[in-house]
């Protein structure tokens, strides 16, 4: 989940990315699916990110395939090829069951779903936050995922002054 700032430093080189995605996660992530959503997080925010500065937003359907792209073979890849076969119609609770929304505690249970939401609700912060905690599972996780890659997306002044004034309610 701390992987999406590493993209947005290297938006403009891919490769270099993914390999500062591995060097970050190897000292916390032994199992090779934690490094492998690491990288997946880092390349999608990288595709994010440049997207923004050129003014030529990455598609949904991009995003995940150039993302799984950079990925190497196991279930975080798994997961993210089944994100695929998934539109922006798919309602996020259903996409949550299918993909895992991080309930098993895992990159390849909560990586796919985040990557589903980060492709098919970049065009706002806010209604990505309420797409990801709508499949409940482990929201602090997904949401800070899909928050670092949603700020990539949309860049400063994207997050609602009143989701920063924590002195008031946020809106339900």
């Amino acid at each position: 989940m701390r992987a999406a700032p590493i993209g947005g430093y290297f938006a403009d080189d891919l490769e270099q990315c993914a390999l500062a995605a591995i060097a970050s996660a190897v000292p916390t992530h032994a199992h090779p699916d934690g490094i492998a959503g690491a990288t997946a997080i880092a390349i999608a925010g990288a595709l994010l990110a440049s997207g923004r500065e050129s003014g030529n937003r990455v598609s949904g359907a991009d995003l995940l395939a150039q993302t799984a792209a950079h990925l190497p073979q196991g279930a975080v890849l798994d997961g993210l090829e089944r994100a695929m076969a998934l539109d922006g119609t798919t309602a996020p609770s259903e996409a949550g069951e299918i993909l895992g929304s991080g309930q098993k505690i895992s990159a390849a249970d909560t990586v796919p779903f985040c990557l589903w939401i980060a492709a098919w609700h970049q065009a706002s912060f806010t209604e990505s936050m309420w797409a990801t905690v709508s499949a409940l599972g482990d929201r602090d996780t997904t949401c800070a995922i899909v928050g670092g890659l949603m700020a990539l997306a949309l860049g400063p002044g994207s997050v609602p002054d009143q989701w920063l004034d924590l002195r008031e309610p946020l809106p339900v």
